[in-house]
């Protein structure tokens, strides 16, 4: 196995769910993982091996593709931004912070992220 599906492996032992968008012709568009706890949302989104993007933003984010608040973010080759987001310690879990939600498919091989408020 290379390094990036062991790391999408390790991403899966963490608890990461995973989708895979798609466009209107069906194609696929990335892999996008998501993992909620400790009153954060981080998410993955690969486009291919050379350019990936990462990042960790509040559970409290109403839009978890595009935030307007990230605590942090890396972009790069896939590899390098999965072991960054495997690395990344545990946040401290905010009062009240809950980050509750699901994906729902909305057309054939695509999903959004529904948080759920309290």
């Amino acid at each position: 196995m290379n390094d990036i599906t062991n790391g999408l492996q390790a991403l899966v032992a963490r608890d990461f769910q995973f989708t895979h968008p798609r466009d209107a012709s069906g194609s696929l568009v990335a892999v996008v993982g998501i993992r909620v706890h400790h009153g954060v949302f981080d998410i993955l989104q690969l486009f291919g091996e050379n350019d990936a993007d990462a990042a960790r933003i509040p559970a409290d984010e109403p839009d978890v593709l595009f935030p307007s608040r990230v605590l942090w973010r890396t972009n790069g080759p896939a590899h390098d931004v999965i072991n960054e987001l495997l690395h990344m310690p545990e946040p401290l879990l905010e009062t009240g912070a809950e980050g509750n939600g699901c994906w729902i498919p909305t057309h054939a091989g695509r999903s959004k992220w529904l948080a759920v408020s309290a």
